[in-house]
């Protein structure tokens, strides 16, 4: 099953659930004369409020998240989990409804039958969902083209476990060997061309004990291709409790997740990125337009410049900067500038030290190919020679880049490879430890960069 058709069914079966559970709580409360009220309830709208709040807080806490093949314990213990936090929150609202308004406690005591038949109607809508996927699955419907990287005992008896299981969802399309002619489909040298030609989305690592050393190449192949790792642990690992694994059917995966941020935490970051940028570009559209007419009755050239950059998973787009150096200065090739080039024009500098020049990169925010925080885009050069030059400096390009991040409030301005070397520690801190509450500290930090014109 596709990622937009799962949604699509959540969607739908939370919105009957969602509904069904309203409707017998407003039978309850209402109609059954069980319970007395000292005005008369109204129905549609309070309705649709109730669901566009579930919605919207499923949302946030995952809900909707793609989940391939997950069991219907988890899927249940998640919504009990969800909707209890949601009942907690309205339990509240209520309360400070009641005390506004004065009236009768009663009804804060009906969140608790709400609870119940929310986790009732919602939970068995999920499981239903999930018995069906497990039942195509099981015919083979919907099986995503798989392979394991390995080649002895442990991927052999991976194989093995995999062919018996297919609610697993996997359909092996053979395996890649770590030495010549030991993978039916080919070398590790070959991954990316491999993963490429057959259409794999499911990538299963079996090693061996004298072969984890390979273990970061093959995640460096991966993370370059738009594919699900996933690891077969050894025996010692899960019973030191050293790995965290996921079962299904007995099977125990250790899953590379390449996303840091929880799902609720990267909607919610896209959202501001989204709010900040329009309020940025509407708040300082009188200085923009000073700006543009000064570069252009400065110097020769374009308004802007616009570059190719590398962003996440490696792909280019072109990202925007008000001119700041003179027409053709890269004429020689790509080069860094330092804090006195000669080739930065005299409104250049002025722009550069309230860093007005990297305000057109909110169109690039806009159009989701930055974020507002995050390890800063690198040319497409540099960063073929930064990989060859650099361990895995791959692992810079799994998340999205940002304007401002903490290798820039942390480091000067790049003039030099060392330069960049030094803030790759910087950038991988960010990334390993990636949070709303980072990213804040950041644009702060930024801020009073700004304000005291300590820009580059």
């Amino acid at each position: 099953m596709s990622k937009y058709k799962e949604r699509i069914l959540l969607v739908l079966s939370d919105f009957f659930s969602i509904n069904a559970a309203w409707i017998i709580y407003y039978l309850i409360r209402v109609e059954s004369g069980w319970i007395p009220y000292t005005a008369p309830a109204a129905f549609v709208i309070p309705s649709l409020a109730v669901y566009l709040y579930w919605l919207i807080f499923f949302v946030f806490a995952g809900l909707y998240q793609h989940w391939f093949v997950r069991s219907r314990f988890d899927e249940f213990a998640s919504v009990i989990k969800s909707i209890s936090i949601g009942c907690f929150i309205l339990f509240f609202v209520i309360f400070l409804d009641d005390a506004i308004s004065d009236s009768r406690a009663i009804s804060r005591y009906l969140i608790l039958i709400y609870w119940g038949l929310m986790i009732v109607t919602v939970g068995s809508g999920r499981v239903l969902i999930r018995s069906m996927q497990m039942t195509m699955l099981q015919k083979g419907i919907g099986l995503r083209n798989s392979l394991i990287v390995g080649s002895g005992k442990r991927a052999k008896e991976l194989e093995t476990l995999v062919n018996k299981f297919p609610q697993l969802g996997y359909k092996l399309t053979g395996n890649v060997g770590l030495s010549k002619n030991s993978g039916s489909l080919g070398t590790l040298d070959n991954l990316k061309e491999i993963i490429i030609s057959h259409k794999i989305s499911e990538v299963l690592i079996a090693l061996e004990e004298n072969q984890k050393d390979r273990l970061f190449d093959i995640i460096r192949y991966c993370q370059e291709s738009d594919v699900n790792l996933k690891i077969l642990p050894d025996t010692y690992e899960i019973v030191s409790g050293l790995a965290k694994t996921n079962q299904l059917y007995g099977v125990p995966f250790i899953e590379v997740m390449p996303e840091i941020m929880p799902y609720s935490s990267k909607l919610l970051k896209r959202v501001l990125d989204i709010v900040i940028s329009l309020f940025l570009l509407l708040m300082l559209s009188p200085v923009l337009i000073l700006v543009i007419i000064l570069i252009k009755l400065t110097s020769k050239g374009p308004v802007f410049y616009i570059q190719q950059r590398v962003g996440r998973n490696s792909r280019i787009f072109n990202m925007y900067k008000f001119r700041s150096m003179i027409k053709d200065a890269e004429e020689y090739g790509p080069e860094w500038a330092g804090e006195k080039d000669s080739r930065i024009t005299g409104i250049g500098k002025l722009i550069r030290k309230f860093y007005l020049d990297e305000v057109p990169q909110l169109v690039n925010v806009l159009k989701n190919e930055m974020s507002l925080v995050g390890p800063r885009p690198e040319r497409p050069f540099f960063v073929e020679k930064l990989s060859r030059e650099i361990p895995y400096y791959y692992k810079r390009l799994s998340v999205k880049p940002g304007i401002t991040g903490w290798a820039q409030i942390k480091h000067k301005y790049d003039s030099s490879l060392d330069d960049v070397r030094e803030k790759l520690k910087f950038d991988f801190y960010y990334i390993e430890n990636m949070s709303l509450k980072l990213d804040f500290k950041i644009m702060v930090n930024t801020f009073l960069v700004i304000i005291f014109m300590k820009g580059h």
